[in-house]
């Protein structure tokens, strides 16, 4: 497979906490809207009782995954998500090759799942503020960062 490396003819002007702030929450209704419909079966299963995998629920579970491959998924084919493109953001590699799966995978699932298991980590995000390039602690794990287009 041929790597693409990305010209741009000038730096990129990195997305600020905000920007990035108000890309998240759409997302973040996209993919309850897309839990929304898969897991309304779910309720008329098990005499609407939540179905238990262990120390888990089935809906846990299917949200969970449907959360991280939204992510992976959408950065991995278009560099962005729904959110990214409605503010005109997009994730690029440090090194401005193309995006590749271990990049990604750091950023989008291994990233997102510390700061889900432990809330206190949520305060890292705002290392983009304060960071030249705009980074969080996820971006710079993936060597990754978030542009303006």
């Amino acid at each position: 497979m041929i790597e693409e490396k990305i010209v741009y003819k000038s730096a990129p002007r990195y997305a600020g906490f905000w920007m990035r702030f108000w890309a998240y929450l759409v997302d973040l209704l996209m993919v309850f809207s897309i839990n929304g419909v898969l897991l309304i079966p779910l309720k008329f299963m098990n005499e609407g009782s939540p179905i238990e995998i262990g120390f888990w629920t089935l809906n846990l579970i299917i949200s969970s995954i449907v959360f991280y491959l939204y992510f992976l998924l959408m950065t991995k084919f278009f560099q962005q998500t729904l959110g990214k493109m409605i503010f005109g953001l997009r994730v690029i590699r440090e090194d401005r090759e193309a995006l590749r799966w271990s990049d990604l995978i750091f950023r989008e699932v291994v990233g997102r799942f510390i700061h889900r298991v432990f809330p206190i980590t949520i305060l890292l995000y705002l290392f983009v503020a304060f960071t030249p390039q705009k980074e969080g602690i996820h971006d710079m794990v993936g060597n990754t960062r978030v542009i303006a287009e």
